[in-house]
């Protein structure tokens, strides 16, 4: 059995199924709450870029194999964080991570 497994980094949720769901374009995007992990690899390593979003506070969460313990940020802004975690995801990819997974929290 394999470990091996397409990824598709240019995947929209929305552009694939957003006309095909029913009320998707009703949803409030004020009280969005957005929580996204991205998983990275490099040289053997496995790292995690995760951010949540909420009305009352947002946090974006690193988890890098080469630190000692996660790094946490904590935002009042939600859209501080998002700005922020594109902005990591973007220089690591930059730096040579390859990005596995980039979706929902995994559960199980």
């Amino acid at each position: 059995m394999s470990n091996e497994f397409e990824f598709k980094p240019d995947f929209d949720f929305e552009d694939e199924f957003g006309d095909e769901i029913e009320g998707f374009d009703d949803f409030d995007d004020e009280d969005e709450v957005v929580n996204r992990t991205a998983v990275l690899r490099k040289n053997g390593m496995v790292a995690l870029l995760c951010v949540k979003t909420a009305t009352d506070g947002s946090t974006v969460c690193r988890v890098d194999p080469r630190e000692d313990r996660p790094s946490t940020q904590f935002y009042d802004d939600s859209s501080a964080a998002m700005h922020w975690f594109n902005r990591s995801l973007k220089t690591s990819k930059r730096n040579g991570w390859e990005v596995v997974y980039d979706g929902l929290p995994l559960q199980g």
